[in-house]
């Protein structure tokens, strides 16, 4: 039996600051602004894959590039933001991704967020 290839979209966002953190993106219940807008341009650069159509779980990779090392978030605190707004523009449920810190660089702040099928066979 052939195993099938892992399908794997890599987005590249700008990192905004920490208005994408879980600590300070909701004003209240609400969303800020320009945290929504964020995660309305993450989802629109990820219908076109379609992943909604992938074998769950996916893996969500987030790797980032910051200016420097005090400028530098937690990248877990990233995650709810990130999966939030794939869950809004896919339907996939949050509870069938599985997030990963991925490396830390420095020059113009930039997110890369990879989405994998996790359990191709």
């Amino acid at each position: 039996m052939k195993s099938k290839k892992a399908r794997t979209i890599t987005i590249e966002m700008q990192y905004i600051g920490a208005v994408l953190s879980v600590n300070h993106y909701k004003f209240r219940y609400y969303t800020k602004p320009e945290t929504k807008a964020w995660m309305e341009a993450l989802g629109w650069q990820i219908k076109g894959a379609h992943i909604e159509d992938w074998k769950l779980p996916l893996t969500v990779r987030c790797d980032g590039r910051f200016t420097n090392k005090r400028s530098q978030p937690d990248l877990s605190n990233l995650s709810k933001v990130v999966l939030d707004a794939i869950q809004e523009a896919t339907g996939v449920d949050d509870r069938d991704m599985r997030w990963q810190d991925g490396n830390v660089t420095y020059g113009t702040p930039t997110l890369f967020i990879t989405i994998s099928e996790t359990g191709v066979l």
